[in-house]
C-alpha cells in the first residue's frame, strides 16, 4: 500500500490554514477546489459558514472516553463521505445544524467543561478546520483545560492533520474497508483504505512525537489513538482484512474498538441487499477472534443487543445556541 505524504499544489499546510482556505478548497482527500467563501458547497456539503447540530454530553463512546461523567461532543454538519448507511444522516448528508461564529464555538468548549465533560469530543470537524484550530486555541486562552479528541471517519488527508496537530490530543478514527470495491460502493470513495492507512500513519507519527499513549489515574484518555471499525453483515472477510492493516502499522501502540452496532437506515432496508440486515453473531465473533489472535492487548468490543438507534442522538440543535465568547 501506498502512504502519500507528498505535498500538493495548493494544498493546506500548517502554515496556511486559515479561512482563506475555503476560497479554493483542498482540506479533505476529495480535493474538490469548490469555491466556499463564494457561498459554494464543496462535496462535504459545507460553504465557508460554520454549522453545529448538537453539543451535550455523550455517554456511548468507549470507557476511556466517556467514563461516567460524559465526553463533551459537538457534532458539525457535513461530511466528505457519502456512506450509504450513515446513522447520523440529518446532518452528515442533509445540512442540518445552526450557523454560529468561532467564538461562539470556543464558549461552547467551555460550556461543557463547565457541565463537567471529560473532553471535547470534536464528531467530523475537519472540513471546517480553520474554524475549529481558531476555536481551541480560543477557549484554551479562555480556560479550556480539556483534552480534545478528532473523532473522523479516518478519511483525512496528511496535509490537514499536520495542520491542527498543535491541538488535538486524541484522534478518534475510522478504519472502515479494506477493500476498494467496498468502499466505492459503499461510501463513494474508492480510495478510502489507501488514505484511512496514510492517515493513520501520520496520527500515529503525532502520538510517538508527543511521547505515546497517556491515561489520568482515573481511567479516562488524555493522549492517545483508539481505532474504530464498524462489523458490517456480510462482510466479515472485509473487517478482519482492516485489523491486519491496523496490526501490521500500530500494533499495541493504538486502542482498537471492533463495533457490532450496525443498524440498517430506511434506505439499506429496502435495498434488499447484505445491508439489510443486522451484523450476525457468528460474524462478530469471528472478527474478535480474529482480534484476539492478533494480539491487540486494548480491544473494545460491545456486547449483545447493541444495534439500536438509541445509539443516534437526536440532532435538535441542543447547546448549540447561545452568547460568544467574550475575549478580555
Amino acid at each position: 500500500m501506498t502512504v502519500r505524504n507528498s505535498m500538493k499544489k495548493d494544498s493546506v499546510s500548517p502554515d496556511t490554514l486559515n479561512f482563506s482556505s475555503y476560497a479554493h478548497c483542498m482540506l479533505c482527500p476529495r480535493r474538490c477546489g469548490a469555491r466556499r467563501t463564494e457561498g459554494k458547497r464543496g462535496i462535504c456539503g459545507a460553504t465557508d459558514e460554520l454549522h453545529v447540530a448538537r453539543a451535550a454530553l455523550h455517554f456511548w463512546e468507549e470507557p476511556p472516553i466517556s467514563g461516567k461523567r460524559g465526553s463533551g461532543a459537538i457534532f458539525f454538519s457535513g461530511c466528505p463521505l457519502r456512506c450509504v448507511f450513515c446513522q447520523n444522516h440529518e446532518i452528515s448528508q442533509e445540512g442540518f445544524g445552526l450557523a454560529i461564529t468561532t467564538k461562539r464555538l470556543a464558549q461552547i468548549m467551555l460550556e461543557l467543561q463547565s457541565q463537567g465533560a471529560l473532553n471535547i469530543n470534536l464528531v467530523t470537524p475537519l472540513h471546517f478546520a480553520p474554524h475549529v484550530r481558531r476555536a481551541i486555541l480560543l477557549a484554551r486562552k479562555a480556560g479550556l483545560e480539556l483534552p480534545i479528541i478528532c473523532n473522523t471517519s479516518g478519511y483525512e488527508s496528511i496535509e490537514t492533520l499536520q495542520a491542527v496537530e498543535d491541538v488535538i490530543d486524541i484522534w478518534l478514527t475510522d478504519f472502515k474497508y479494506a477493500s476498494q470495491e467496498l468502499s466505492g460502493r459503499l461510501s463513494k470513495a474508492p480510495d478510502y483504505p489507501e488514505v484511512a492507512f496514510a492517515a493513520l500513519t501520520e496520527m500515529l507519527r503525532q502520538l510517538q512525537k508527543a511521547g505515546g499513549r497517556l491515561q489520568g489515574t482515573d481511567g479516562r484518555l488524555l493522549r492517545g489513538i483508539i481505532v474504530r471499525h464498524l462489523v458490517l453483515p456480510g462482510h466479515s472477510d472485509d473487517s478482519c482484512a482492516v485489523l491486519d492493516r491496523i496490526w501490521e502499522l500500530c500494533g499495541n501502540e493504538v486502542d482498537v474498538s471492533v463495533m457490532n452496532q450496525y443498524t440498517p437506515n430506511a434506505e439499506c432496508l429496502a435495498s434488499n441487499t447484505e445491508l439489510a440486515h443486522t451484523v450476525s453473531n457468528q460474524e462478530y465473533e469471528r472478527v474478535l477472534d480474529h482480534s484476539d489472535d492478533l494480539g491487540f492487548e486494548r480491544l473494545w468490543w460491545q456486547q449483545g443487543g447493541t444495534v439500536s438507534e438509541s445509539f443516534i442522538p437526536t440532532f435538535d440543535a441542543t447547546g448549540v445556541a447561545g452568547p460568544e465568547l467574550r475575549q478580555t
